[in-house]
């Protein structure tokens, strides 16, 4: 059945938890301080299934179960299938691992100079400023690093990766990112935005970040001041599925926009989550109503134990397909796979491109119809010279 997509419906409320003061509901801190990390948690609202049950005894040995309030509320607590409880809740899938499947799968290590620093393009660093996460994704890249359930034993060092930058004429962008940036305090924040903005070289400050999915609530009037006094800041969000676009991640990127903070989005293409295209249309079209331009669509990386999730890569290029010439094309984003072992975010596309030559490309649009475009000109016959009198070119 194609997914429907209630334009007017945008969720909003206490749901599980409306006894609780709106006040508390609101606080960021209140949120985290009241998450659901452990399976006795879970089965106090909802029943959970052997696969799931086998999966929350295993992460604290992988990724560690939490789930903020408000996120929770948004879970199908009566359908196994629910798109969201996928995302947020372990399975029994994590256990197993394949030879293809790597701890550190982009390389990130290899390519970290100093710790909590990645420099694997030539201008752009990424900077790990915290390995925590309001809640935790099961499919998340640094499983290795976030929640420290591995042993991982990472530390930020800011200091260290502030010299770098520093010492690094080349790198005018910086990503912050861990974790995730947002659970910092202002203060810290702050100081790392003040420290940024005095090298001279970095023009180009980015954050990715998840809470304005998982935790709206952060995104209060202080810290959009904050993006207000030393930006411009642009900002990547996560969201994968139309349902997490509430009315409360509305507001929130709302005031992140007249903070003046571009937004973009990046999905992660899974299995059972968002492998349709009916779904990732709804998506971007909703984002698109949120003030959030559509940026990556990711093929999954190789983490260990996520198998489970996998997408067939032809499948994420017939969902671009459908969208390209279907919707704007403010709507329609990247589809890349992040190379394994380093070698960067590479764009997977449909064949457009049929022949070109030293004449002409050739190719088709969105419809299947194929189209011709010359790279020669062929200069016209001169025409004769016709003599006019010269009473006829008079200005009358």
């Amino acid at each position: 059945m194609p997914y429907s997509d209630d334009r007017d419906t945008w969720f909003e409320g206490q749901g599980l938890w409306a006894h609780i003061p709106a006040s508390d509901w609101q606080s960021w801190t209140w949120q985290l301080k009241n998450r659901l990390t452990s399976i006795e948690h879970l089965e106090q609202y909802m029943t959970l299934t052997a696969d799931e049950k086998a999966g929350c005894l295993f992460a604290s040995h992988k990724l560690s179960l939490a789930i903020t309030p408000y996120f929770f509320n948004l879970i199908d607590r009566n359908d196994p299938d629910c798109p969201l409880r996928k995302q947020m809740i372990p399975r029994e899938g994590e256990t197993q691992v394949s030879s293809e499947e790597m701890l550190d799968s982009l390389g990130e290590d290899e390519h970290s100079p100093v710790p909590g620093l990645v420099h694997r393009y030539p201008d752009r660093v990424l900077f790990l400023v915290t390995d925590r996460c309001a809640a935790y994704c099961r499919y998340c890249t640094r499983s290795r690093l976030v929640s420290n359930a591995q042993d991982y034993n990472f530390h930020p060092e800011y200091e260290q990766g502030l010299r770098y930058i520093e010492s690094h004429p080349e790198v005018r962008d910086v990503l912050l990112s861990g974790g995730d940036p947002l659970l910092l305090s202002d203060k810290k924040l702050e100081h790392l935005l003040v420290r940024l903005r005095e090298i001279k070289h970095v023009e180009f400050i980015r954050i990715g970040s998840r809470i304005p999915t998982f935790l709206p609530q952060r995104i209060t009037p202080a810290l959009c001041d904050l993006f207000k006094k030393y930006g411009a800041i642009w900002m990547s969000i996560h969201v994968n599925h139309p349902k997490e676009c509430t009315q409360e991640l509305k507001n929130a990127c709302e005031r992140l926009s007249y903070a003046g903070v571009p937004l973009g989005n990046q999905s992660v293409l899974l299995k059972g989550v968002n492998d349709d295209t009916d779904v990732m249309k709804a998506l971007v079209q909703r984002l698109l109503r949120m003030r959030v331009r559509p940026y990556y669509i990711y093929q999954m990386d190789l983490i260990t134990g996520g198998s489970h999730f996998k997408v067939d890569v032809r499948k994420g290029i017939e969902i671009i397909r459908a969208l390209r010439g279907h919707t704007t094309g403010y709507a329609v984003p990247q589809y890349v796979i992040d190379a394994p072992g380093g070698g960067g975010k590479v764009p997977i596309n449909p064949e457009y491109l049929e022949e070109i030559n030293d004449k002409e490309v050739v190719f088709r649009n969105f419809e299947g119809k194929q189209f011709r475009y010359p790279l020669t000109t062929t200069p016209l016959p001169k025409k004769a010279e016709i003599e006019m009198p010269v009473e006829d070119l008079r200005i009358h």
